[in-house]
């Protein structure tokens, strides 16, 4: 399992262990996460499970492929380095203690 916190934009923060293979998106959604809407159910076709990283977890990340640089341009106020879709990060032991938070809203 890995630990990963969930900041919404108001600051309430919600740590939870999610299983490795899942994504990071479906850790939020099985955990009751709010924030996180996932309308595409995580084939990275919405972006409404945008986050921005922690800086420190910037470089440990896979890099984005093109599918999601391209959804991206779709997502409220993205970061051009901090900017992740959740679909789009598998969970591995290496991700424990993730740290990601919402924006101020989805679109």
């Amino acid at each position: 399992m890995a630990r990963i916190t969930y900041i919404e934009h108001n600051g309430t923060r919600h740590e939870v262990e999610v299983k490795p293979g899942m994504t990071v998106m479906e850790g939020a959604r099985d955990n009751g996460i709010p924030g996180i809407d996932a309308d595409c159910g995580g084939a990275c076709a919405c972006s409404t499970c945008h986050v921005y990283v922690a800086p420190e977890w910037i470089d440990r990340l896979p890099p984005r492929d093109p599918m999601e640089e391209d959804m991206l341009d779709f997502a409220y106020e993205p970061d051009p380095v901090r900017s992740r879709l959740t679909c789009q990060l598998k969970v591995t032991p290496e991700l424990d203690g993730l740290v990601v938070q919402m924006p101020e809203r989805q679109i």
